[in-house]
């Protein structure tokens, strides 16, 4: 019986190579998008930057575990491999890139899933250094990625670039503008660079997560935003990680220069009155 064609291949990423930012944490969205791309059947070269977590609430998680788990997924001939580095150099980047091409021959998809949180404000909290380190980190490295991605893409098939933004298009997010503004930027960026990548048979497309519990969030965090969750539940790492793997994929390879959303219908809204503070949004 002749096949359709359209029977899925249960390995869609057999043989490419993927690099993916900000894995530095098990319970991050990084994590769960190299998983993702390896039980797909990708190579993947893990980026990390354990500095920044060890300064934020959460606290650092230990590399090895986190490259473990990446690893536990691989299949038969894939690889993995990591690196360290500080994104807001301006030099890094361009290093990263190098690195995960000179491990693996190649690199066929590239996800900017890292991120600045912390040292930001509302307006009057703000200084030049804030917005500036936000900008370095949340946007100048994202955008020079995809600059080195492209000069080292040879035009294979399956080109792809995934950038993270935030909802900050969507709604309000009190006391981040620094982090809203730098994020915006890669969204606003979106078409104007999928365009000139067409022709180089590269896809580009961001992604906003929604509101994903990474291990930050208390019980009051929870209480306050359910009714604002149609599901009941709010996100998980692994909600934005199937998303964004499919795109890396020949599936998606119709869809380029988007900003899509995967926020399970959360509704922006509050009870009239109720306070509008950066914790209450965590």
């Amino acid at each position: 019986m002749p096949m359709s064609g359209l029977r899925r291949d249960p390995l869609p990423l057999r043989g490419r190579t993927a690099l993916v930012t900000g894995v530095s944490r098990r319970r991050g969205i990084g994590h769960a998008i190299a998983r993702r791309l390896a039980a797909y059947g990708a190579n993947v070269f893990l980026h990390h930057y354990r500095a920044h977590d060890v300064e934020q609430p959460w606290g650092a998680d230990d590399i090895d575990a986190v490259v473990a788990g990446v690893a536990d997924e691989l299949t038969d001939g894939a690889r993995l491999a990591h690196l360290d580095a500080d994104l807001a150099e301006p030099e890094q980047p361009r290093r990263v890139l190098d690195a995960a091409a000179a491990e693996f021959g190649h690199v066929d998809v590239l996800v900017c899933n890292h991120a600045l949180s912390g040292s930001d404000g509302a307006l009057g909290e703000l200084d030049a250094a804030m917005l500036d380190l936000h900008w370095a980190v949340n946007t100048r490295s994202s955008v020079l990625l995809a600059q080195a991605f492209a000069a080292a893409h040879d035009g294979r098939d399956g080109g792809r670039i995934v950038f993270m933004t935030s909802g900050q298009r969507l709604g309000p997010m009190p006391g981040e503008v620094a982090y809203a503004a730098a994020k915006g930027a890669l969204a606003e960026i979106t078409t104007t660079l999928a365009d000139q990548l067409a022709d180089a048979r590269i896809t580009l497309n961001t992604v906003n997560p929604g509101p994903v519990d990474t291990g930050y969030l208390g019980e009051r965090d929870w209480e306050y935003v359910r009714p604002m969750f149609p599901s009941g539940r709010y996100g998980e790492p692994d909600d934005p990680a199937r998303l964004i793997a499919w795109l890396a994929t020949d599936e998606a390879g119709w869809i380029t220069g988007q900003v899509i959303n995967t926020e399970g219908g959360f509704g922006r809204w509050r009870p009239r009155g109720t306070p509008q503070t950066s914790e209450d949004f965590c």
